[in-house]
């Protein structure tokens, strides 16, 4: 636990030593405020659902962007394989790659929360729907940064990884626009391997125990398969 710390301080003092952290951050507050404002202002409603719809689409690009170099650049210098060969393990150091990208994620998301205080004064929002959506919103996030790890794994350009994970996180969220058009044997699977579809649920304040089951699972399958694919790569090597 001490040493995946280590690597997620060490990850965490690279995003901010450079414009990544900065970039992503102000460029979804910016789009997060602009829908925000247009709800409040234009139609007049002190509400979080214009917010909360944009999201999931929203994060389909800024989580690739966020963990696209998480191992994809120190594969391209070849510096994975030093990294490998310090006294920590390969679980840790995925382990605090993967939670610093969660601690930038969270931060972004955390900066949006005077929306909650603005509705608040302004009107009379269902506060447990408010906080539920915003723990979906954490949930979502953290499995578009899973599948942006194991993206990072696969290639070894940056370019690569972002294009890699959006492709694979933009299918998930398309998965229910199709629900209809799939054969019935198929209709539920795919319901249910959308990722949009959970997420709705939350955002209406439903915590269901299958939402929390999907997210849970999704996160662990893209993690299992990225340290599959590092602990294979240093068998070979």
């Amino acid at each position: 636990m001490k040493k995946s710390c280590t690597v997620c301080a060490r990850e965490l003092s690279a995003y901010f030593n450079s414009p990544v952290a900065y970039i992503v951050i102000v460029v979804y507050l910016l789009i997060c405020g602009w829908f925000f404002s247009a709800n409040l202002f234009f139609d007049q409603q002190a509400t979080l659902r214009g917010f909360f719809n944009l999201a999931p689409l929203m994060f389909i690009f800024f989580a690739p962007a966020i963990s696209m170099g998480l191992l994809a650049e120190e594969q391209r210098r070849g510096t994975v394989e030093i990294l490998f060969t310090y006294p920590v393990t390969t679980t840790a150091v995925l382990g605090g790659k993967y939670a610093a990208a969660l601690v930038l994620l969270s931060l972004a998301i955390l900066l949006t929360f005077p929306y909650v205080v603005t509705i608040s004064v302004l009107g009379h929002p269902d506060l447990g729907a408010l906080f539920t959506g915003y723990f979906g919103l954490l949930l979502m996030g953290a499995v578009y940064l899973a599948i942006g790890l194991w993206a990072s794994t696969m290639v070894k350009s940056q370019l690569s990884a972002f294009i890699l994970g959006f492709l694979v996180s933009f299918s998930l969220f398309m998965l229910d626009k199709f629900q209809a058009w799939v054969p019935r044997p198929f209709n539920r699977l795919v319901g249910f391997l959308s990722i949009e579809n959970h997420f709705k649920a939350m955002s209406r304040g439903v915590v269901d125990t299958r939402d929390l089951v999907y997210y849970g699972s999704m996160i662990l399958f893209f993690l299992a398969w990225s340290l599959y694919l590092v602990q294979r790569r240093k068998w070979r090597g």
